[in-house]
């Protein structure tokens, strides 16, 4: 069988690279990401914390709105509560559906990342018009209420095509969360120029973790704590990327809250807080972006 290559980075072990800091001497960059996601109501893909019903899946569908009406407003209290920036990967139909939210993101001063317009389709098995024309609609809708676009992109499902980075470089993106390769940043060719990976969370991630795998609140909080200081003490040898991914309806529903709570109050009160940037993955790219040529893998793509 011929392996086939997809020619977007080379491989790059994580000991053979250039040290450097992150910004005030931190050599852990910790985000918190939260997806926030609307769907077609009775149609489409979508979370199914239960089994699936018939169409209209009443139930699932309710608690999908249930993170939009409760769920969100509580993880906003909580990143108060602990003084945490945060970053939200959200669909562009909710500045129609529920525009208090993104009011209440840009009120807060955090940032958005494109995740197209609805999660209940995925565009990785889109004709390449159709997927640009996604892309360009969910631009649209960043520029008209936010006056820009973002620099960041997640997938919906974390679905690409072929053509995915291409578009999106195109479409002025610099950083994508759908490549999930590494624990620093790192880049990767496009036919319209380089384009930052950003490592994003695949099993430190709430849905998958509590919902597929099925542990439980009290056991992903605990995985939380773990990776966070198995990262800190790593990242004495190099430079991190700590991500944490969340879902409005499945942390935002209060057990699972109560153990997200234990588990953020460790993070900003440990000790070696001093050796951790909390940010959003945007500054981390601007920061890569700043370093010299020979630093970041890959920085040898155009």
């Amino acid at each position: 069988m011929r392996i086939r290559q997809h020619g977007r980075f080379d491989y790059a072990p994580i000991g053979d690279r250039a040290d450097y800091d992150w910004p005030g001497g931190c050599r852990l960059a910790f985000y918190v990401a939260v997806n926030i996601e609307h769907f077609s109501f009775g149609e489409g893909l979508g979370h199914t914390p239960t089994m699936p019903g018939p169409q209209p899946d009443i139930r699932n569908f309710g608690w999908r709105e249930y993170g939009l009406r409760v769920g969100i407003w509580r993880l906003f209290d909580l990143f108060e509560e602990f003084g945490l920036p945060a970053s939200h990967l959200m669909n562009a139909a909710i500045y129609d559906h529920a525009p208090a939210i993104p009011a209440r993101i840009r009120a807060r001063g955090d940032e958005f990342v494109g995740h197209a317009v609805t999660n209940s389709e995925a565009q990785g098995e889109m004709p390449e018009a159709e997927e640009r024309a996604l892309i360009a609609t969910t631009n649209d809708a960043f520029r008209r209420h936010e006056g820009r676009t973002p620099a960041g992109w997640l997938g919906p499902w974390i679905s690409e095509s072929a053509t995915t980075l291409d578009l999106l470089r195109e479409a002025g993106y610099r950083y994508v969360l759908d490549w999930a390769i590494d624990d620093q940043p790192v880049w990767m060719r496009t036919r319209a120029g380089r384009i930052l990976a950003m490592p994003y969370p695949i099993e430190i991630n709430d849905t998958p973790a509590m919902l597929s795998r099925r542990h439980t609140a009290i056991d992903f909080a605990d995985m939380i704590v773990d990776h966070f200081d198995e990262m800190l003490e790593l990242s004495t040898r190099q430079p991190l990327v700590c991500g944490l991914s969340l879902h409005t309806f499945c942390s935002g529903v209060p057990f699972r809250l109560r153990q997200l709570r234990r588990a953020l109050r460790h993070i900003t009160a440990h000790p070696d807080r001093d050796r951790v940037w909390i940010t959003r993955p945007g500054a981390i790219a601007e920061y890569i972006e700043t370093l010299p040529r020979g630093i970041v893998p890959g920085d040898a793509a155009d």
